[in-house]
């Protein structure tokens, strides 16, 4: 059975959006249209932006989900991450902490939508 290969993320300005994400990870997105982007995070594998005509989406709206990065390294590792976001003027949900799996943090994009830093499984 084939595994999952594109991750998509509701927003309500994709444009705006590009930009936060593109600073955030560093990357460029790999096709983009006007309420469509995606960018390619490993070989045949998506994670794109999609304003959909959800007129929803709004930092209010309530989560169930998160994106992830998983760093590898110490607990340093994790924490020069932070660093590197705040420093971007990104929101911060969870300052970082030690949890069950190990050093994390949580901040939100603009559209309230949840992205964990963690370290690897």
């Amino acid at each position: 059975m084939p595994a999952p290969n594109l991750f998509l993320t509701y927003v309500s300005d994709a444009e705006r959006s590009t930009a936060f994400y593109s600073s955030l990870f560093d990357i460029e997105p790999t096709f983009t249209s006007p309420r469509y982007v995606a960018f390619e995070v490993a070989p045949g594998v998506l994670f794109a932006i999609w304003t959909g005509g959800n007129e929803n989406t709004t930092p209010e709206t309530p989560r169930t989900s998160e994106i992830g990065l998983m760093v590898p390294g110490p607990a340093s590792a994790i924490d020069a991450v932070y660093q590197d976001w705040t420093a971007k003027g990104v929101r911060v949900v969870e300052e970082p902490h030690d949890d069950v799996f190990g050093r994390t943090f949580v901040i939100a994009d603009p559209d309230g939508n949840l992205i964990r830093v963690s370290p690897i499984d």
